[in-house]
């Protein structure tokens, strides 16, 4: 922090308090997560009005590099989208259930389908998409009865980041869950977007607080069905009809399904958007917009940057076109690549049985934690979420980090909730995709010696 001042010059203007600090970001001199000084602190040691160091920091806070928490203040970005250093590396020995990779053991092989490659050139002006994969990824959204133009795009964020770009504009309000991946904040920040935080449960998005949301004049909503990250949660029956409904009251909201992890989620589709037919014009009198992406890089592998996208006809040939102004499109090497694992018989039963063990997997954990009175959530998805309440009714977001650090010095890499959450309540998230019946046992063995030890305690 005393380098940060020093390397401000006097009475500098907004524009280079904020160059210089994202500067700092990028020498790795200020890491993720890393405090800046308070408004005054800093504009008292620079010598400069509080009002020049506030509009320094909403430059960067608009720009996605540095975020507010409630804590601790003003912090770089959890991923600011700068070229920075890496995350810190977990330790030798210590079991990695932070990172939310899918098991190496549950994707499928590549040798068989890269040896199969048509190596011809694919050039300018051919066809952007591979009709095999199309064809795949329309049966697959007609499986869940969902029917719309598709796109390919370089996995679910590229998709959503495109989608944000082609129909929203800077300033404009776009809710995501509370608590959400925190990519999707930063991608959101980043694009000069708004972010307004909407509180979910284990069924996903409330309905009453995404009302409230839209009449704060949000325009899109970013939710995810099943898997949701950190939570597990998953959208039901019941909850995704009072959805709908919303949304059908609500027709020019843009609604966007992260399916991320559609495969291998362990929970049923259930749509949140309203039936598509004649009425769906919105008040703007065009058609009612919305995507659902599904990515293949948590089911066939992190390396296949391949994402299906089905929507509605103007929202997919806005992104495609916007794709031709970048990439053009995405490689038909990895399209190929994902279109002839995808088709594969092999393939299909590999992600049935990777369904039922991540699902055994999360449920070893939640019962093992629920032998000591430690409840935890997890109903689909990569993991496990844990939220923290102290028994006395006291802010312990300090014992959140405490007992991640515990876990880290016993052995066990998690993640902790500040990352992921606006005003949700304290919690950790945990990967259980390579945890395996015992060692999720001995996790919660350990989870409950550190809880024991203190004064907090876990609470559903």
């Amino acid at each position: 922090m005393i380098h940060l001042i020093h390397n401000i010059d006097r009475r500098a203007g907004a524009s280079v308090i904020a160059a210089k600090i994202e500067e700092a970001i990028v020498r790795g001199q200020l890491s993720p997560g890393a405090r800046l000084p308070t408004v005054r602190e800093l504009a008292a040691e620079i010598e400069v009005s509080p009002a020049t160091v506030a509009a320094a920091y909403r430059v960067l806070n608009e720009r996605g590099l540095i975020t507010a928490n409630r804590r601790r203040g003003t912090v770089v970005a959890p991923q600011p989208p700068l070229r920075v250093r890496g995350a810190r590396a977990v330790p030798a020995g210590v079991r990695d259930l932070a990172t939310g990779n899918p098991d190496p053991r549950q994707l499928p092989p590549l040798g068989p389908a890269l040896a199969s490659l048509d190596t011809a050139h694919k050039l300018y002006g051919g066809p952007a998409k591979l009709a095999r994969l199309v064809a795949l990824a329309e049966a697959g959204f007609a499986a869940d009865g969902i029917a719309g133009d598709i796109a390919v795009v370089g996995g679910a964020l590229d998709g959503i980041e495109r989608v944000l770009q082609t129909q929203l504009r800077p300033g404009d309000r776009v809710a995501v869950e509370d608590p959400s991946w925190p990519r999707i904040t930063d991608l959101v920040n980043a694009l000069g977007l708004r972010a307004e935080p909407v509180r979910i449960d284990q069924r996903g998005l409330i309905p009453s607080e995404l009302a409230h949301a839209i009449e704060r004049g949000v325009k899109a909503v970013i939710a995810t069905p099943r898997g949701q990250n950190p939570t597990g949660a998953a959208v039901d029956a019941e909850r995704g009809s009072a959805l709908r409904e919303l949304f059908g009251a609500h027709r020019h909201v843009l609604i966007i399904e992260d399916d991320y992890v559609a495969a291998v989620a362990g929970a049923p589709y259930v749509a949140l958007r309203p039936p598509v037919g004649p009425d769906t014009a919105t008040d703007g009198g065009g058609t009612a917009r919305w995507v659902v992406l599904r990515s293949l890089s948590k089911v066939l592998g992190p390396d296949l940057r391949v994402a299906l996208m089905a929507g509605d006809a103007l929202t997919v040939s806005r992104v495609e076109g916007r794709q031709l102004l970048g990439a053009g499109w995405v490689s038909h090497l990895l399209q190929q690549t994902a279109a002839s694992i995808w088709a594969s018989p092999a393939t299909e039963e590999l992600l049935a049985r990777t369904q039922r063990v991540y699902a055994e997997r999360r449920s070893a954990l939640i019962d093992a934690l629920a032998e000591y009175g430690i409840a935890a959530y997890g109903s689909s998805g990569l993991g496990v979420w844990m939220p923290l309440a102290d028994q006395t009714g006291a802010d312990i977001e300090a014992g959140e980090l405490d007992i991640v650090q515990q876990l880290l010095e016993r052995g066990w890499a998690v993640s902790p909730g500040e990352r992921f959450r606006f005003h949700a309540p304290p919690g950790i998230r945990i990967t259980t995709t390579t945890l395996d019946p015992e060692n999720g046992r001995e996790l919660a063995a350990a989870i409950n010696d550190i809880v024991h030890g203190s004064a907090a305690t876990y609470a559903g």
